[in-house]
This record gives structure tokens, C-alpha cells and sequence, in this order.
């Protein structure tokens, strides 16, 4: 079958993305780069870096080798490997113009035996506990040596404004970038790019803010959604007072009441919580969800507004807004949408 015969769309916004990554490099006080790891946050990383290369974005940013290899990157751009380089890795690091993100101090033993002179980028520890060196491992001297472009922190509450932890790390990695040479200093994400220049540094990393993710009370307003969801009417049917819809019988209408059932699901990313808080759209009629959602199917309660087998609905699903309404992160909003949509870009 074609993408184009799939019942799911998935229209992607490509001024949007342009435009996001453009406020975002504003605010920070310094270029910005692009995370495009998750396969561009699951709406499709070889067309993101199109967009946004022709836009002037020279810094991508991936999880891991596999997702590296799947680029095709023009010479003009740069890519970082964020979760560095095992020793199962080192031949396709090796053999890669990627750059990995050395992580400790094992990566950067392993990194200055076969390919010191090359360039790499290291990650710091400030506070979050994940990925990196230690400050104290950092400033020790065993960075000596190493041809580093990026030397990176991580903030880890950037997006809880007045958060004591976020200016504790923006001091830590100043002490760092005081001590380690590198071609370039990052620190920020979509939301420390937010925080203006002060946690700009050289370069900020944005990631979901550039898909339509609102990441910090500054950025509402100014980021545009990216992505938007439409989904086929499979179809219609008139259910009567008294009779249920879906699992559970969670649903009984209360009078007679037109129901279109639509090709969408958790299988697509579209999540249970949805369930009593969900919505589409046929034009300008809303149409809420009614009943549980399925692998494959919703129901939504159409009214009084006209529609057919074979129809599409767009559904409601501005990332901050399905935030709310659901308690999910806007970050497993976005990386969830599966693999049965069509994806297709607006130029």
C-alpha cells in the first residue's frame, strides 16, 4: 500500500519548525542547534535536518551510532553522537565524521588510544546525574590531550522556573569552561535556551520546543505547532439511548447519538488518557471522545455535524494543551506517534 492510501495523516509544518528554531536561537544569545535523536522526535529526522539545514542550523544532535547512519547530512553541517562511544561502537565511530560525546572517563581512555588528534565533544556532569563526567574528573587533567569541539552540561529543571538547581549549574559549568579548552561551550536546551544569553554559552541544543513543545512559560505565545494529526472516519453509526460504546461499557448514551469510530489508537501513539478528555474536529464543530481508546480505533460523538464513511476529522493535539488535559509529558506526546501515519511535509 502507498503512504498515501494510509487512513492516519500526519501534516508537518515545515515554516513552523523554521520558525521555532529561529526564536529559539533569539533567545539564547547564541546559535542554536537542533536534537533530532528519536528520529526527529518521531516526526521524521532526515526531513527535520533538510528544513533546518537550509535554514542555517549547523549542529545536529543524535542518540546513538544507528540513528547517526540513517542521516544524510550536507558537508556544511556537524552531527554529535549524545550517548558517546562504547567499545562496541569505536568502528563506527571511527569510520563516521560524527562526533561522539565522551561520557567517562573510560570513553575518554578508550578515545585517546585510537583517535586523540580527532575531534570529540565531552559531557560534564552539573547536577543532574545522568550522562558525564564529574566536575572533579573533568578539571583533573584527564581531558588533556583530546581535541574537543563541544564541551556540554545538561540542565535538569530548566523547564520549572526559579528552580534553585538551574543557576547552580550554570555556575558549576562556568567553572569547567574555565578550566577545560574546547572550540565551543553548550549548556542550555529548549528550555535554558528560554533563560536568555546567560546560559547561552556558544551554542544551545533545542529539542522539543522545536516541534511545537511548549518547554517554558516564556516560549507560550511564541512556538507554533509543528505537527497535526487527521484521522479517517472507518464509520458511522447511530446508537441509541441506553446502548454503550467501547471496552467497558464506560459510555452509554443518553440519547440518540451519532458516533463516527476512526482509524486511531494507542498503537499510534494516540494513549488511553485520552479517554473523557480527548477531542476532533470536522471544520469548526468539535466532536469529544466517547468511551475508551483502542489499539486501532476511538469513537467521537459527532452531533449534529454531517459526516461520512471515508471523511477525515483533525484531532485536537497542541502538545502543551494535551499536556494538560492528559498528565502526560509533551515530550511522550510527540515520540509516541507510531509508524502508521503518513508523514507529510508542507514546504
Amino acid at each position: 500500500m502507498s503512504p498515501k492510501d494510509l487512513p492516519l495523516r500526519l501534516t508537518l509544518d515545515s515554516a513552523a519548525l523554521v520558525a521555532n528554531w529561529r526564536w529559539l536561537a533569539g533567545q539564547g544569545g547564541a546559535p542554536a542547534g537542533a536534537a533530532v535523536k528519536a528520529d526527529g522526535y518521531g516526526l521524521g529526522a532526515r526531513e527535520v535536518v533538510r528544513h533546518l539545514a537550509g535554514a542555517g542550523c549547523r549542529d545536529f544532535f543524535v542518540a546513538t551510532w544507528a540513528e547517526a547512519d540513517q542521516l544524510a547530512l550536507p558537508q556544511s553541517v556537524s552531527l554529535s553522537v549524545l550517548h558517546g562511544a562504547r567499545a562496541e561502537d569505536m568502528d563506527a565511530a571511527l569510520a563516521s565524521s560524527a562526533r561522539p560525546v565522551l561520557n567517562s572517563a573510560a570513553m575518554v581512555a578508550r578515545w585517546k588510544q585510537v583517535a586523540a588528534g580527532r575531534p570529540c565533544d565531552v559531557m560534564v556532569d552539573t547536577g543532574m546525574n545522568r550522562l558525564g563526567l564529574t566536575v572533579e574528573e573533568a578539571c583533573s587533567g584527564l581531558l588533556d590531550g583530546l581535541n574537543i569541539d563541544l564541551l556540554l552540561s545538561h540542565l535538569a529543571c530548566a523547564d520549572e522556573p526559579g528552580h534553585p538547581l538551574t543557576e547552580r549549574q550554570r555556575a558549576q559549568f562556568v567553572e569547567v569552561a574555565g578550566a577545560v579548552p574546547a572550540r565551543r561551550y553548550s549548556l542550555a536546551n529548549s528550555a535554558g535556551a528560554c533563560l536568555g544569553p546567560a546560559y547561552g554559552f556558544d551554542l544551545t541544543r533545542p529539542g522539543l520546543a522545536l516541534y511545537g513543545g511548549v518547554p517554558h512559560p516564556a516560549a507560550q505565545g511564541h512556538i507554533r505547532p509543528v505537527a497535526a494529526i487527521e484521522a479517517q472516519v472507518l464509520q458511522v453509526r447511530d446508537v441509541l439511548p441506553g446502548q454503550s460504546v467501547g471496552y467497558g461499557a464506560t459510555f452509554v448514551a443518553q440519547q440518540p447519538t451519532r458516533i463516527a469510530i476512526l482509524n486511531l489508537g494507542y498503537a499510534d501513539g494516540y494513549l488511553r488518557a485520552f479517554a473523557g478528555r480527548g477531542s476532533a474536529r470536522l471544520g469548526e464543530a468539535g466532536c469529544p471522545l466517547v468511551g475508551r481508546v483502542s489499539m486501532d480505533l476511538i469513537a467521537v460523538d459527532m452531533g449534529s455535524a454531517e459526516v461520512g464513511e471515508g471523511d477525515w476529522l483533525a484531532i485536537d493535539y497542541r502538545l502543551d494543551e494535551a499536556s494538560r488535559l492528559t498528565g502526560l509529558s509533551q515530550y511522550e506526546l510527540l515520540t509516541g506517534l507510531g509508524s502508521r501515519y503518513q508523514r507529510l511535509w508542507t514546504e
